[in-house]
C-alpha cells in the first residue's frame, strides 16, 4: 500500500460519513486522528509528516513491503514509520516474520519489529563487527 496525504484525509472523511450513518458523531479533526491512528502513527501530524517526507531512500514510502537484512538476518515486512530528511531516514519495519538476530545457540532475541536510520542508499551508517550495514532495505517488486 502506498498512502498519500489526499488518500488518508479521503479516509477520514468516509469513516466520518460511516459513523454518521451509524448515529456516532465525529468531528473531521476527530476522524484524521482515528485514520493516523489505524496507520500506526502516533496523531495526525505524524502521518501527515511522514506521507509528506516520501522519497529518501528515494523509492521507499509509508506502507512499502520491504525486505533486507537486519544484523546479518534476512527479513521482510511493512514500513510502518518513516519519517526524518533524506539523508538520515528513520524507518520502522513490522515483520512478516519474527527473526532471531543472535547467532549463538545458548540464547535467542527475536524481533517482530526493527528500527533504524537509513542513509540515501538504503542502508544503515552503523556497521556490525564484520564492516557490513546494521541494516538494509529494499522495496519489494
Amino acid at each position: 500500500m502506498n498512502l498519500s496525504v489526499d488518500d488518508a484525509k479521503a479516509q477520514a472523511k468516509a469513516l466520518r460519513q460511516a459513523l454518521q450513518t451509524a448515529r456516532t458523531s465525529v468531528s473531521h479533526a476527530q476522524a484524521l486522528e482515528l485514520v493516523a491512528k489505524q496507520h500506526g502513527a502516533r496523531d495526525w501530524n505524524t502521518l501527515h509528516a511522514r506521507l509528506s517526507q516520501r522519497n529518501a531512500p528515494p523509492e521507499l514510502a509509508l506502507g512499502d513491503l520491504v525486505s533486507g537484512k537486519y544484523l546479518g538476518q534476512a527479513f521482510s515486512g511493512q514500513i510502518i514509520a518513516l519519517s526524518g530528511p533524506s539523508h538520515l531516514r528513520q524507518i520502522e519495519i513490522k515483520l512478516d516474520k519474527p527473526i532471531d538476530t543472535v547467532t549463538f545457540d545458548s540464547f535467542s532475541n527475536w524481533r517482530h519489529r526493527i528500527r533504524g536510520t537509513l542513509g540515501e542508499n538504503g542502508e544503515s551508517h552503523r556497521k556490525t563487527s564484520d564492516g557490513n550495514p546494521q541494516l538494509v532495505v529494499v522495496k519489494k517488486a
